[in-house]
């Protein structure tokens, strides 16, 4: 499926629609996105956060997203909300400013934090002030 024109981040069931997207649609999108499944391992990645990051999707999908590529959000801001959501059953939608840190100088984004319960996939979105 392919996502409606001018996805906004902020976009509401987001999560829903990234669910039901191709890689295509995926890719279109202005800001980065990262699905990752329950154990961590990063399934989908898409071009803007690759160029963005400055990793290749090879390098980075089957890999835990907070211990290899990502461990800069291993904490109780970002990497615990998805752990207590899934504890809880709970959905998880929030938005949080936030500071990259990992191979490259500090860089502030809003991160969008998803995760729906039943769902195969969570999801971390990158916008990049």
């Amino acid at each position: 499926m392919t996502l409606p024109a001018e996805i906004r981040f902020d976009q509401p069931d987001l999560a829903k629609l990234l669910d039901h997207s191709d890689a295509v649609a995926l890719d279109a999108l202005g800001f980065g996105a990262i699905g990752f499944d329950h154990d961590g391992r990063v399934a989908r990645y898409n071009t803007f956060e690759s160029q963005a990051a400055g990793l290749r999707a090879e390098r980075v999908l089957g890999q835990d997203l907070f211990l290899a590529v990502a461990p800069c959000m291993n904490n109780f801001m970002v990497a615990q909300r998805f752990i207590d959501a899934r504890a809880d059953g709970a959905p998880l939608d929030d938005i949080i400013n936030y500071v990259l840190t990992l191979r490259m100088r500090p860089t502030k984004v809003k991160l969008r934090l998803l995760y729906q319960p039943g769902a195969a996939l969570a999801y971390v979105l990158v916008q990049r002030l």
